[in-house]
């Protein structure tokens, strides 16, 4: 079974055994779309089901069946907050999920050729950015526009780009 981390159970809430989580989802709202939580704390995962989901100030407070009081809600904080596979929304054509996008290899349309693999997305950006691992363990960031990306294939498991000099590729260090 796949796990996707969608963020940190950082509190209780209130007397009634509710939660605050810490949202790594790009939307808040994912907590409010799925039925079920898997809760990962000290190595053990324990599966919950959603009883009902409120917003406070960007996180979300989950009230999950079987903890009813605030003494189980306190004993699941630090818990790392997941979903499976199968709880994804489809994307609309043209957008991935970050767990899809990494290890892909990446390659330049020009001299570069093969670049190295996607490492990382980052998304804290005004748009993300493509962290990419060289075969020489170096990193460079292509900022994921236009001008640089220019197709993504999943599953063919490659990110085509089109750099301009001064990427810091392996190539130019040649």
């Amino acid at each position: 079974m796949e796990k996707i981390l969608i963020g940190k159970i950082v509190s209780a809430s209130g007397l009634k055994g509710e939660v605050k989580a810490y949202n790594y989802a790009q939307s808040v709202e994912r907590f409010g779309k799925v039925r079920r939580l898997i809760l990962e704390k000290d190595g053990e995962d324990r599966t919950f089901e959603i009883d009902k989901v409120r917003y406070q100030n960007g996180m979300a407070v989950v009230k999950l069946k079987g903890v009813d009081d605030r003494g189980r809600a306190e004993a699941l904080r630090e818990s790392m907050v997941y979903i499976t596979g199968e709880d994804l929304e489809e994307l609309p054509e043209g957008l991935y999920y970050v767990k899809d996008m990494i290890g892909l290899k990446v390659v330049d349309t020009g001299s570069y050729g093969e670049i190295g693999t996607v490492k990382d997305v980052l998304q804290n950006t005004s748009q993300d950015v493509y962290v990419v691992k060289t075969p020489r363990g170096r990193e460079i960031m292509i900022p994921a526009v236009g001008e640089f990306v220019k197709d993504i294939d999943i599953e063919k498991g490659v990110l085509t780009v089109s750099l301009i000099p001064g990427f810091g590729t392996d190539e130019e260090e040649k």
